[in-house]
């Protein structure tokens, strides 16, 4: 089954890098430029998931969260994406029906792993599985299982996190500050080794069950990425 997200956005270009993101792994897209647009779309058809910015014109995307909570009563995912990072901001629209808040400007990688996760939260993940393979290595995003020529491997949460993001985009180099970010949802500091550890714990992993390949390189002065 595809899983279809309304993505409300009045910046085009933003609206467009969004569908691209959730088109790359197969979900489907509906596309609203205001929140007038998105309300009349949301009568017509509802969603599995909705992205929504704030500032929009037409209706804002707290007035339009706040019909689809409070009138329509739909209980589906709604993140919002906004370039508004204060905490009252974001305690506030978590309170009001909002399930996450991403804040701009935003890593790809972000948006689509809150968007799995809130899927996930709600539900709507099961049977849709798409596994993750590289050599011998195969991923199993809704299991979190990780299994290397057919034995499982036991990781932890993070280590598991790290490896999903380098599996979902073998060819981009990853900073160990993107990677802290990402996976521990908190700013970096230069002298943290924490990322170095985590990165290490999973090599060793993997090389103990298949010595003869290598799955992460180190790309010196700047981060990881897949071998």
């Amino acid at each position: 089954m595809q899983y279809k997200i309304l993505v409300v956005e009045d910046e085009a270009d933003i609206n467009g890098l969004l569908v691209k993101i959730l088109k790359e792994v197969n979900y489907q897209t509906i596309q609203a430029f205001s929140g007038t647009e998105a309300k009349l779309l949301l009568e017509k058809e509802v969603p599995d998931l909705i992205l929504l910015d704030l500032m929009l014109p037409g209706m804002s995307g707290e007035e339009l969260l706040r019909d689809i909570r409070e009138n329509k009563h739909y209980d589906i995912p709604v993140l919002i994406l906004s370039a508004k990072n204060s905490l009252g901001d974001k305690v506030s629209l978590l309170k009001n029906g909002a399930d996450d808040y991403i804040t701009k400007p935003f890593e790809p990688e972000e948006v689509l792993a809150r968007v799995q996760a809130s899927l996930r939260r709600n539900g709507k993940e099961s049977g849709s599985e798409k596994i993750l393979n590289y050599k011998k290595l195969k991923l199993y995003p809704q299991s979190r299982k990780v299994m290397v020529d057919e034995k499982e491997l036991v990781f932890t949460a993070h280590e598991y996190d790290i490896l999903f993001l380098l599996m979902q985009n073998p060819e981009k180099v990853y900073s160990r500050e993107s990677l802290y970010e990402l996976v521990w949802h908190g700013g970096y500091y230069g002298e943290n080794n924490t990322v170095n550890v985590h990165v290490s714990n999973i090599r060793k992993k993997l090389k103990e069950n298949d010595p003869e390949e290598e799955y992460i390189q180190t790309v010196y002065g700047i981060g990881f990425k897949l071998q």
